[in-house]
C-alpha cells in the first residue's frame, strides 16, 4: 500500500515541476538539447500541449524512450495521486507538438495499451528505477503514453 501522499510533498512536486522545469525548458531550447537532454538513462524532450481550460500551450520536459517510430513517456508527476496536467491536455486534445533537440514535430498521443504497457514500463524503469519509486507512493496506475508522429 502506497505511503499517504502529503501536503509537503505535494507542493514541493508542484514548485519543482513548475520552477525547476521553467529552468529545464529554458537551458534545453538554447542549448538544442545539450544541457538538459539526458536525465537517469534517458533522452529528454520537451512536449507541447494545449491547455484544455485555458487554451494556451503549455511545455514540459520528459524523459522519454524511442520505441520504433514512436516516442514514449511517462505521466507520473512524481508518483502523486493526482495525473500531471499535460497528461489531462492530451486526454481532451491528443495532438501536441514535440521538440527533441532542435527538432520539431507534430504528434498524436495515445494510452498505452496493457500489452504494451507492461512490455515498455519494463524498459523504462530498467533504465530509470526512480520510477519504480513513484509507483509506489501513488495509488493510480501511471499512464504510459505512447506519442505517434503525424503526417
Amino acid at each position: 500500500m502506497p505511503a499517504p501522499e502529503t501536503t509537503a510533498r505535494r507542493l514541493l512536486v508542484r514548485s519543482a515541476t513548475r520552477y525547476l522545469g521553467a529552468l529545464h525548458r529554458l537551458l534545453y531550447r538554447i542549448s538544442g538539447g545539450r544541457i538538459g537532454g539526458r536525465l537517469w538513462d534517458l533522452p529528454v524532450v520537451l512536449l507541447t500541449t494545449t491547455g484544455r481550460k485555458s487554451g494556451k500551450q503549455r511545455t514540459v520536459p520528459l524523459c522519454s524512450l524511442r520505441d520504433g517510430d514512436s516516442i514514449v513517456v511517462i505521466a507520473s508527476y512524481g508518483g502523486l495521486d493526482q495525473p500531471p496536467a499535460w497528461w489531462l491536455n492530451l486526454e481532451a486534445n491528443p495532438n501536441a507538438e514535440l521538440l527533441t533537440g532542435r527538432t520539431r514535430r507534430t504528434v498524436t498521443a495515445r494510452n498505452a495499451a496493457p500489452d504494451e504497457r507492461a512490455r515498455l514500463w519494463a524498459e523504462l524503469t530498467s533504465r530509470a528505477p526512480g520510477y519504480l519509486e513513484y509507483e509506489r507512493r501513488t495509488n493510480r496506475e501511471i499512464p504510459v503514453v505512447i506519442l505517434q508522429a503525424r503526417s
